[in-house]
């Protein structure tokens, strides 16, 4: 179906599956689904075009989004593009490594993030980019052990050679040097180190999917005696520290003292619930409370407060090849430019929302829970871009930012993993599982 009227991506409590499944086709007719792949099998973060575009660095593998749209893929049952992004992320991690070991073994410095192990990098190439970047994000290491063994646990006849074997066995490892329930990375949005709940959970659901397939289908002999092996005793220590370490911090994203670090309210939270799992359901309906109450716009969902990441007028205060860069150690010069309350506003996080409570509602049958779910979907799709605008019609942007006083999508249009929750969230309200 490729003739519904642009302005009809509308939704109704009470024709909610079939309206869902017509979207779903009209979109998917649109291009709106479209995930281009590299060579490799792995995906850019954005597939977008034009000068500056180029110069967004968008065009990068991110571990983290591709976790997002491989597991998005595996559950729309296109099981073959979910696998070969992730036999490709395992075959970047074993080609480089050194990076675990060296900090394993003591021989690097884990407080330089370009030390760690690389979680932007060329997908075509499976090579690191020497640009710097705050590479010290456990969540993306969390998210990938995470994929990959629910990924292997599902389908035990599918072979792990022994250099894959090393490199799952190599991320716990790597969580107990740099201590994961106190470290301070960068997290989800790649700037200030702290100690992030955000980046802790994922982690959590990372070792608590690892321990499973040790205990369901650990190693070969064969390959036991190559490996550094990690017990599923040591694996349960390092999750009891990790889950410590969440019931002291959350419902906040961090609490420590310093200001540039604490943080009461982050969007990054909702990946707790879905689709990592990691917090029981009263946590996730508070997470959930605190988003919509503190950080949802008119249109969109703000990361945190204060976030100057396409702040008002941002492409009027830093040339394009200024946008994207590596803020991590001067956030504070970005801060600066922004105006209070003129955030942007992320179309990422309401088909989490939706989901969310399209779950809740299988469980509870809730009419409230039913009609958050629709709202928030209702909400997603109003994000898409439509004909007449500056993007291409029927896209995910990253965001919305105000321009000139009006709200326009960003430059990232569209953003993959954004479009892969927004598929997932239609699918689940077109009654299908995922």
């Amino acid at each position: 179906m490729t003739d519904r009227p642009q302005n009809s991506l509308v939704l109704h409590d009470q024709s909610l599956a079939s309206d869902a499944r017509q979207i779903l086709e009209f979109l998917e007719g649109q291009g709106a689904f479209r995930f281009p792949t590299l060579g490799t099998g792995l995906f850019s973060a954005a597939a977008g075009e034009g000068g500056d575009f180029e110069l967004t660095g968008y065009r990068s593998v991110w571990v983290r989004d591709n976790v997002h749209i491989a597991n998005a893929h595996l559950r729309f049952s296109e099981t073959a593009s979910g696998e070969s992004a992730i036999r490709s992320l395992l075959a970047f991690f074993a080609g480089h490594h050194h990076r675990f070991a060296d900090a394993i073994e003591g021989r690097s410095d884990v407080t330089d993030p370009m030390q760690r192990p690389h979680i932007r990098f060329d997908g075509e190439g499976l090579s690191e980019v020497d640009e710097k970047w705050s590479h010290a994000q456990n969540d993306a290491l969390g998210a990938f052990l995470w994929l990959s063994s629910s990924y292997y646990r599902r389908n035990p006849s599918k072979p792990l050679t022994t250099d894959e074997w090393r490199v799952l066995f190599a991320i716990p490892r790597f969580f107990q040097i740099v201590q994961y329930w106190q470290d301070e990375d960068s997290g989800h949005w790649e700037e200030v180190r702290k100690i992030a709940a955000s980046s802790i959970g994922v982690a959590v659901a990372g070792l608590r999917e690892f321990r499973q397939l040790l205990i369901e289908r650990p190693p070969a002999s064969s390959s036991s005696a190559e490996l550094p092996i990690v017990t599923v005793d040591q694996v349960s220590e390092l999750l009891a520290k990790g889950k410590q370490a969440l019931e002291t911090i959350l419902p906040a994203e961090c609490i420590q003292s310093d200001p540039a670090q604490a943080r009461r309210y982050d969007s990054a939270l909702l990946f707790l619930i879905y689709p990592f799992q990691v917090v029981d359901p009263a946590m996730a309906d508070r997470i959930v409370e605190d988003v919509t109450t503190h950080l949802m716009g008119n249109y969109g969902i703000r990361r945190y407060l204060g976030d100057s990441y396409w702040c008002a007028d941002y492409k009027q205060k830093l040339a394009a090849d200024q946008r994207t860069v590596d803020f991590s150690d001067n956030l504070a010069d970005r801060d600066r430019l922004l105006e209070p309350g003129k955030e942007a506003q992320w179309c990422l996080f309401d088909p989490i929302i939706s989901i969310h409570f399209g779950l809740r509602y299988e469980r509870t049958g809730e009419t409230e829970d039913r009609r958050q779910q629709v709202f928030h979907l209702q909400r997603s799709l109003n994000q898409v871009t439509r004909p007449g605008s500056k993007a291409v019609p029927y896209r995910c942007p990253e965001s919305y930012y105000c321009e000139q006083s009006k709200y326009v999508p960003n430059d990232i249009c569209p953003l993959l993993w954004t479009q892969a929750n927004l598929k997932l969230a239609l699918r689940l309200a077109a009654g299908e599982a995922i």
